[in-house]
């Protein structure tokens, strides 16, 4: 682990990112929340211990379960009190799958190879977004029109800080994936580089990384982020990523009662 990088993490990305249009990020005590989205978020300082957690908590159920909302609380390995992931599941929140948090240095990135051949990269705007929610619903095979709600949001709420490329074959999106560009200026975030199966293991989502990179670089970022899906964050490392912690979405969601 490199205690510099998860240092600068903690400095920097415990915050919200780019909220999308509509939605408002307020302060619960020492929590930040997202209220808005398509289920709410909740992001802690490192170190709780101070505070009576099981109280936050049950605040966050509380807020959220009155909207009739699901909540997302985000939880780091290296979060403390180190008990947290108990105590959210004895709060009702179960986990989802664990990422590798992984940083990279923006120097050594932008170099990295560029699109296959057939593929083309291209940044564009609100007109593709039909098109990328209609390649994630194949991917995943479920519904993903909140991802196109939440780039919709993105783009209207802040266009100059999300940059979202496709990668383009015989005039096909077979891959998406986007950059959060951080207010402070110090880190760009990478999220998504869904791909079409067909067109896996051919170089797509490193060509992504390294737009996503160039664009960073432009800017004057100093770090690049990513939560890697055990698939992606192989090809991470190999790039120049390093691991520095993992994170786990704990989600509550309100009673079928309640919400319905």
């Amino acid at each position: 682990m490199s205690e510099d990088l998860l240092a600068a993490y903690d400095a920097h990305l415990r915050g919200t990112g780019v909220p999308a249009l509509g939605a408002r990020v307020e302060r619960d005590g020492p929590l930040l929340r997202i209220v808005g989205e398509h289920r709410g978020f909740v992001t802690a300082p490192r170190d709780l211990s101070g505070h009576d957690v099981d109280a936050l908590i049950a605040a966050q159920t509380a807020f959220f379960g009155a909207r009739g909302e699901a909540v997302e609380w985000k939880a780091r390995g290296h979060d403390l009190p180190a008990d947290l992931p108990d105590r959210l599941r004895a709060a009702g929140f179960a986990a989802e799958p664990a990422q590798t948090v992984v940083i990279g240095r923006v120097a050594g990135l932008a170099t990295a190879p560029p699109a296959p051949r057939g593929v083309v990269l291209r940044r564009v705007g609100g007109e593709a977004i039909p098109a990328i929610v209609a390649m994630e619903s194949q991917v995943w095979g479920r519904d993903c029109g909140f991802v196109g709600d939440h780039l919709a949001g993105g783009l209207a709420a802040a266009p100059g800080r999300l940059a979202i490329f496709t990668a383009e074959a015989a005039g096909r999106v077979v891959a998406a994936a986007w950059a959060a560009l951080r207010e402070d200026g110090v880190f760009a975030s990478l999220v998504g580089g869904s791909t079409l199966e067909e067109w896996r293991g051919r170089g797509v989502y490193r060509a992504l990384v390294a737009v996503r990179a160039r664009l960073a670089a432009e800017r004057g970022y100093r770090y690049l982020h990513v939560d890697a899906s055990d698939d992606s964050r192989p090809i991470l490392e190999r790039l120049g990523f390093a691991p520095v912690t993992t994170t786990t979405p704990y989600v509550w969601s309100p009673p079928a009662e309640a919400a319905g």
